[in-house]
């Protein structure tokens, strides 16, 4: 089979497109550059796509002895995954820039762009696991699972995948610990077995999404209110707050009960952002639609566990499954990211507002969107 190795210059990837070597494929590494500014370089372990990462990542596959290339994306990551950001938090919404990229690049133009030069799939050095099963009519279904190590486990912004390009993909990783995977790095001779992970969003370098944002949309003086409209501080953009957030609102008067403020709304209309108790941030019921499903959706009311963090625990919640929407409802599903797991008929992820998590080792990553304005019942 050919397949093209996306090859982002750290270990994750090196592996991986050695693994697919040695499995027999015939192989050929590509780097994506994703910057318009070709001479930024690393200054930290932020970043993903630099001059330098390009450079590691050719050093591997010299290393293997199989083509290298580079892919200029630039213009269509600036398009799909930048300018989405920026539109997202100026509607009042927080969105996951990496599941964007993966969704619209690593998936979507990288996949397309192989498959027009004749190859047959792409390998990423993403931590999950792809599972075949029988579909049921003589068939074999490719279902999305998830990584063995679970705390690196990135089932969580693959769930945007469709059936299609899960048939074509492959993730070489999904099967082996981390520390095992910088071991065999080292014993393979890659120079970039110790190299840092990288973590943040490339594209702010700085780490500092808030200024980012500012110097992108402009400063928009507006008011902090509480739900009954009392004016409790002043902001300078509405767009650099996310809901549950707590630290750096900078009220100007503090809680009458003494208990801490969360950000339980942003309202870009009005420009004003909302602070109430934590229990304002609870819903016990919500709707999405745009449902990916890895095979056909169960159907009537199964029993799911919800999970609203990445990383967090699961929760017991029923989903029902309605065409492309979904409605899940429990008593602890959280503020804004739900994702019911293990049902009679499969596992369910959904997407609230660009969100997707991972689901149950052993179980088929199901993803829901959230539309534009939830419908959910706050407990």
């Amino acid at each position: 089979m050919r397949v093209v190795a996306a090859m982002s210059g750290g270990v994750d990837s090196a592996v991986a497109a050695a693994r697919m070597l040695d499995a027999g494929h015939e192989v050929v590494g590509v780097h994506l550059a994703l910057s318009q500014n070709a001479a930024t370089l690393r200054e930290s372990a932020r970043g993903c796509c630099t001059i330098e990462d390009a450079g590691d990542a050719r050093r591997v596959a010299d290393m293997l002895g199989i083509p290298f290339y580079v892919w200029d994306m630039a213009a269509r990551f600036k398009r799909d995954v930048v300018e989405d950001f920026i539109a997202e938090y100026a509607a009042g919404r927080t969105p996951n820039p990496c599941l964007r990229c993966n969704e619209k690049i690593k998936f979507a133009a990288l996949l397309d762009k192989a498959l027009a030069l004749g190859f047959d799939a792409v390998a990423t050095g993403h931590y999950a696991q792809i599972v075949e099963t029988s579909d049921g009519h003589g068939g074999v279904r490719r279902e999305l699972h998830r990584a063995v190590d679970m705390a690196k486990d990135q089932s969580y912004v693959l769930g945007v995948l469709d059936a299609e390009q899960l048939s074509r993909a492959f993730f070489p990783l999904g099967d082996t610990i981390k520390p095992k995977i910088r071991e065999e790095a080292a014993a393979r001779g890659f120079y970039v077995a110790k190299k840092p992970d990288s973590h943040d969003i490339c594209f702010i370098q700085d780490g500092d999404t808030k200024g980012w944002l500012t110097r992108a949309l402009g400063e928009a003086p507006g008011e902090i209110v509480e739900t009954d409209g009392t004016v409790v501080g002043e902001h300078e953009g509405a767009f650099a707050f996310t809901v549950g957030q707590r630290r750096g609102l900078g009220l100007s008067r503090p809680a009458g009960d003494g208990q801490p403020r969360y950000v339980v709304e942003v309202r870009p209309e009005s420009n004003q952002v909302v602070v109430g108790t934590a229990d304002l941030l609870g819903v016990n019921a919500i709707t999405g639609d745009h449902a990916r499903w890895c095979g056909p959706a169960p159907e009537g009311l199964v029993r799911v566990g919800a999970q609203v963090r990445a990383h967090g625990e699961e929760f017991p919640a029923t989903a029902r499954a309605d065409g492309e929407r979904v409605e899940v409802s429990g008593g602890r599903l959280g503020h804004h990211r739900v994702i019911p797991t293990r049902a009679r008929h499969g596992t369910a992820g959904v997407e609230p507002l660009s969100r997707v998590a991972p689901l149950s080792t052993g179980y088929p990553a199901y993803r829901v969107e959230w539309p534009r304005r939830r419908q959910g019942v706050r407990g």
